[in-house]
This record gives C-alpha cells, structure tokens and sequence, in this order.
C-alpha cells in the first residue's frame, strides 16, 4: 500500500479540502507527498502559469491537492486529463469530441509511485460516479489498489450517505478496503441540529473508522486524521 483514494459520499462534500489538508499535514511531517487526479472536468484555461502553456486548462482541485503537498514534480502529471464542461468526465470528453484514456488513468501514477512515499489520488464525483466510458471511480481504486477515504460532508443525511457508501465498497467486485471516514463540514451552517450528533452515530453504525472531524473553513482534526491514518499502514 504506497497511498489513498479519496472518494465522497457525493460531490460538493469537500474531497479536495479535506485531501489537501492531508496532504499539507503529511507534507509538514517530512513525507514525500504525492497527488494524482486522474482526470477532472470543469477546468478553467489558464494563463501559462504552474508550466502549462497558456490557455491550457488547469484543474483546480489538482491545482489545490499539488500546492498543498509543496508542488512535487508538475501539474500537469498532477492532473493529465482534463476536460472544460462542468459534467462527468466522460461526458465532457465527448463534448470535445474525444474519450477518457482509461489506461492512462491507471498509468498516470506511475512517476508519483517512483518519487513518493504516499500517493494521495482523489476520485471525481462519488465511488460509483463515472469516470471514464467503462470505469466508475471504485473501478480505479479496485485496479490501483488503494484504500479508501471516505469524506463525508457533516448535515442532515450525512448517516445514509456514509452507510450507502461503504457498504457499496464492500461489495464491490471483491471488496474495497475503506481505511475511514473524514467527516467534513463542508458548507457553514446555523440551523442543522444533527451537526452535533453524527459524528456519535457514524461511530455507533460504521465498521470502518471515522477518522476525525475537519470543521468549516479551519483545519482542526487533520492531525487526527493523519496519524490513524499511518497507523493503518
């Protein structure tokens, strides 16, 4: 095991946030940190900055996963698949009247396998969202053989979510191993009364572990994240 995949419970739950405090915390401890986003769409084009060529999309969450383990090796192997719409990858793709090279999406983490202890890959979507014609998100992880990280966004739901999640990685092909949840507040909240329970009852319902709590707009818990998370290791 030479990594993580961090997946969601859904999109808009903060992976990427939650991914890059990870990685800026394992950074901070000496590690030799890596990020792999295997394709994103939704990118933006850019200005030739972080040596890409101008009007070259950049991906943002790879941008942020990259900067956040102190901008190893290059962007663009950070992210070497990138797409404009704001659909799933595959989709996009096709827009631009092209598909997801799904060999590349496994190949691509080669070289962070060769400079890294720990390779970070974060997914696109959801577990089961799609990520290339053929693959869903836990195709990757089955095929690249990382372990989970769940980051589940901390609201009403958040115990159905997480559940589906995990128990869909349990079945999947021959099981996904999930080595826990991050439970994150993605978005700031006053009125929710279950923000002070769900932490207790993921605990109470979950077979893997909730690895910590990341509250809105700080990184309080990452610590406790990153130390369960070597330890499983």
């Amino acid at each position: 095991m030479r990594g993580f995949f961090i997946t969601g419970t859904g999109t808009e739950v903060g992976k990427t946030y939650v991914g890059a405090l990870i990685a800026g915390e394992m950074a901070r401890r000496g590690i030799r940190i890596g990020v792999y986003k295997p394709v994103a769409s939704d990118c933006l084009p850019g200005e030739g900055e972080w040596g890409l060529a101008p009007g070259e999309l950049v991906a943002t969450d790879a941008l942020a996963l990259w900067q956040a383990a102190g901008e190893p090796l290059t962007l663009q192997q950070a992210c070497p698949q990138r797409f404009k719409a704001a659909v799933a990858p595959n989709i996009a793709a096709r827009m631009e009247g092209t598909q997801v090279d799904a060999e590349l999406l496994r190949t691509g983490i080669e070289p962070w396998l060769d400079a890294c202890d720990i390779v970070l890959v974060e997914g696109a979507g959801g577990l089961m969202s799609p990520v290339s014609d053929d693959d869903y998100n836990a195709d990757l992880a089955a095929d690249l053989g990382l372990p989970l990280i769940v980051v589940a966004a901390n609201r009403l739901g958040v115990i159905n979510d997480t559940l589906q999640t995990v128990i869909t990685a349990s079945v999947f092909g021959d099981g996904l191993d999930v080595a826990g949840v991050v439970l994150n507040q993605a978005a700031e909240v006053d009125n929710d009364e279950s923000l002070n329970s769900n932490a207790a009852e993921l605990r109470e319902h979950l077979r893997v572990p909730l690895l910590g709590e990341v509250g809105f707009g700080h990184q309080g818990g990452v610590a406790e994240v990153v130390d369960q998370l070597m330890s499983s290791k």
